[in-house]
């Protein structure tokens, strides 16, 4: 079992910056694969950045590459998520998530959840 906790979000103009956080607690897991999602009202969730267990291999959906950064500290079990150059389009909800199996991008691929936090980037 593992326990996902995001914080970090607000409120921001654009061009702005913020970086989550998701703490993670449960005995295993720095071993997993770890993925950020998000959803807009009204629309589905879908995939952001994913890194692996190891911190050497990272994804990005194209609408965030160059501008969003994904890390790891295993020592603190905290993986972050720097977001950079932010648009009123990256308003949402962010998710982090285990990833346990299949497409690393793949939101089914995902078993364990956090709750959110919300991230508003105003014009």
């Amino acid at each position: 079992q593992v326990q996902l906790v995001e914080s970090g979000g607000g409120l921001v103009q654009a061009g702005g910056s913020l970086r989550l956080s998701c703490a993670a607690s449960g005995r295993t897991s720095s071993s997993y694969d770890m993925g950020w999602f998000r959803q807009a009202p009204g629309k589905e969730r879908e995939f952001v950045a994913a890194i692996s267990w190891s911190g050497g291999s990272t994804y990005y959906t194209d609408s965030v590459k160059g501008r969003f950064t994904c890390s790891r500290d295993n020592a603190k079990n905290t993986v972050y998520l720097q977001m950079n150059s932010l648009k009123p389009e990256d308003t949402a909800v962010y998710y982090c998530a285990a990833h346990t199996w299949g497409a690393i991008r793949s939101l089914n691929g995902y078993k364990y959840w956090g709750v959110g936090a919300q991230v508003t980037v105003s014009s």
